[in-house]
């Protein structure tokens, strides 16, 4: 017992001269080494003052393991993984190579800040922390500071914020008031959504025709429009706006469906006669067969869903979309009808640009209220680690024109498509 007691006596002064070893050594010096010193310290000692039969005892402390130190098991030893430092020339977990001159760019209000927030998360996680493009917030009213920290703390670019003239987001002094009003009343009468409301009207006709004209917006090439409250399902491991650059793209979508036509009835009529006055801006080898049935008489009503866009902003300046927009706006179909950005944008593209200049981002997974798309094959939704259900995707939903897509562009559907059809 008394062997025992005194044994207990020397662990205790094991520890404390362990303890006052470390404190007392250089702060400089590794943690491990400092350990690995008191203990080595120690075990000299005991070894020299420990009574007889009590050596035998301590060759169990022998193996006190370092972070680096073997397994006593006697099998090989792996040091554990570790995440590497990153090139000192890169943010942490920045992709390699050029950027694009590029920014994504939003319309939002100070009411938005925690639904813009979701989307800003969805969209770095899955892309942006790795290439740091910029973000550009534009709003008829000053941001407020807690708009600005927000974002600004989420964003792992420069953000921007911009605020819209009023010229930009008013009625022209050509609306007849009068006019528009009485299209208010009705529409509403009639329940078409956004029928009643000027601010939508005034944000329909900006994201048409003035988004890209902003001076903030002036310094970039490309951008990638987010709206609040999206989800973002796929990770994105390449550079989308490169590839655009890099294939001679000017536009894309991931979703396309069928506009509500009681909110546009006289926009193919206004496009017809943009048509007619302006044949030098008509693209060859368009998209009208996506656009109409019978060779433009009468308009599908096919749109891409403008709240995803990736596009150029040069051919957004170009003078054939400028002249398209001011015949439209000239017309007064934003305020005497409900027309949207959504078909103004897509009718434009089909017309104006060459189809293969139009890409479908089919590998991003993509969520606006209330549709869905994800990709169809399994290979890719498990590459990009996607957390989308299939079953959920819009793509071949009989009110979805992506299937018309496939087939202007002859290419062959996908098997999920198949499956559906």
């Amino acid at each position: 017992m008394a062997g025992t007691r005194y044994l207990r006596y020397i662990i205790f002064a094991f520890v404390c001269l362990i303890v006052i070893f470390f404190i007392s050594s250089s702060s400089s010096a590794p943690i491990d080494k400092h350990y690995q010193q008191a203990t080595d310290f120690v075990k000299d000692k005991w070894r020299t003052n420990a009574p007889e039969g009590s050596k035998e005892m301590l060759d169990q402390y022998n193996h006190i393991p370092t972070s680096d130190s073997p397994p006593t098991t006697g099998k090989e030893y792996i040091k554990p993984e570790t995440t590497p430092n990153p090139p000192q020339s890169l943010k942490g977990g920045a992709a390699p190579g050029e950027r694009v001159n590029a920014t994504f760019v939003t319309l939002a209000r100070n009411s938005d800040t925690f639904e813009i927030a979701k989307s800003i998360r969805a969209v770095e996680d899955r892309f942006n922390h790795k290439y740091n493009y910029d973000w550009v917030f534009l709003n008829d009213k000053p941001f407020d500071d807690n708009f600005i920290k927000v974002t600004t703390a989420l964003v792992s670019g420069k953000t921007r914020y911009g605020l819209i003239p009023e010229e930009h987001w008013s009625f022209p002094d050509f609306i007849d008031q009068d006019k528009a009003a009485a299209t208010r009343k009705d529409m509403a009468e009639r329940k078409i959504i956004y029928g009643d409301s000027i601010s939508y009207r005034h944000m329909c006709r900006f994201e048409s025709g003035f988004f890209f004209r902003q001076e903030i917006m002036q310094e970039y090439d490309w951008y990638w429009r987010v709206e609040p409250s999206i989800e973002l399902y796929c990770d994105v491991d390449y550079d989308p706006f490169k590839y655009m650059q890099d294939h001679n793209k000017k536009y894309s979508f991931v979703l396309s469906l069928y506009e509500y036509k009681e909110t546009i009835p006289t926009l193919w009529d206004s496009t017809k006669k943009f048509i007619k006055e302006h044949p030098e801006h008509i693209a060859a080898g368009n998209s009208m067969k996506w656009l109409s049935n019978d060779d433009g008489e009468t308009y599908t009503n096919c749109h891409f869903w403008s709240n995803f866009e990736i596009g150029n902003l040069n051919w957004l300046r170009s003078p054939a979309y400028i002249d398209y927009f001011t015949s439209l706006d000239r017309d007064g179909g934003f305020f005497y009808e409900r027309w949207g950005d959504a078909p103004v944008h897509s009718i434009a593209a089909g017309l104006l640009l060459p189809k293969e200049e139009i890409h479908f981002f089919e590998d991003f997974g993509y969520w606006h209220v209330p549709f869905t798309h994800c990709p169809a094959a399994e290979e890719t939704r498990l590459k990009n680690k996607c957390h989308c259900n299939p079953d959920d995707n819009f793509d071949f939903n009989g009110y979805s024109c992506t299937k018309q897509f496939y087939e202007l562009h002859n290419t062959p559907l996908p098997q999920q498509a198949l499956g559906q059809h």
